[in-house]
């Protein structure tokens, strides 16, 4: 018997242009590197200048106004309003994204009585029923960021629309992953809140940029 998957997933190839990416598979700790983009984002020199975080903290970066390495409430706040949302979602996205993220970053195992969030153990809050393209140290999986767009992207389309999310999400649950199911769908609605496209298409490259958190300095500027 053959077995034949449903959705198939990035594979590199002369044709389509992507086989001098090298290890496409192999995590990448310190830039979002894909095929078109085999240096991360350099714009700005934004690969080089976060040389020393993993891809996880530098989405972290822009919530981090001072650079701390701790985020506070109050600093997710300003910074969903800067991202243009609403009093309403940046007061929910606050209590949503400490009440879960705040313990399992903690240094200590007694709970931070401020819910603040410690950038250096940001990997420890990586939740099930994802897309696989922060591993669980924080580094960058091109082969799990390009197998989204190769199983759930309508071929000659360059980018996500919220059915093709919703799609994806619901191929990415795990059994028994409440807290991962809510948690993948929080962020994707984040995500196209926050882009609105006017076609109804999140561009790759802009997914991919808010995995570095580049994106975010260019939409809250």
């Amino acid at each position: 018997m053959i077995y034949r998957c449903s959705r198939k997933p990035f594979v590199q190839t002369q044709h389509s242009g992507t086989s001098n990416f090298p290890d496409p598979g192999t995590a990448r700790a310190n830039v979002a590197a894909t095929p078109s983009h085999p240096n991360g984002t350099t714009q700005d020199d934004w690969a080089a200048r976060h040389s020393r975080q993993t891809v996880l903290q530098q989405h972290c970066e822009f919530f981090d106004s001072d650079h701390d390495g701790v985020i506070w409430p109050i600093d997710t706040y300003v910074g969903f309003r800067a991202l243009g949302f609403n009093l309403l979602l940046s007061i929910v996205s606050v209590f949503i994204i400490h009440l879960n993220l705040a313990y399992p970053t903690s240094p200590t195992w007694i709970p931070d009585p401020f819910s603040r969030i410690w950038t250096a153990r940001i990997h420890k809050s990586k939740h099930g029923s994802d897309t696989g393209t922060n591993d669980t140290e924080g580094r960058f999986m091109p082969q799990h960021f390009e197998d989204v767009f190769a199983k759930y992207v309508p071929e000659g389309q360059d980018g996500l629309t919220w059915d093709d999310v919703l799609k994806m999400l619901k191929g990415q649950r795990l059994v028994g992953d409440p807290i991962g199911w809510f948690g993948a769908f929080f962020e994707w609605m984040a995500l196209y809140l926050m882009l609105w496209p006017e076609d109804g298409i999140m561009r790759k490259d802009d997914i991919r940029r808010i995995y570095d958190g580049s994106l975010f300095y260019e939409k809250g500027a």
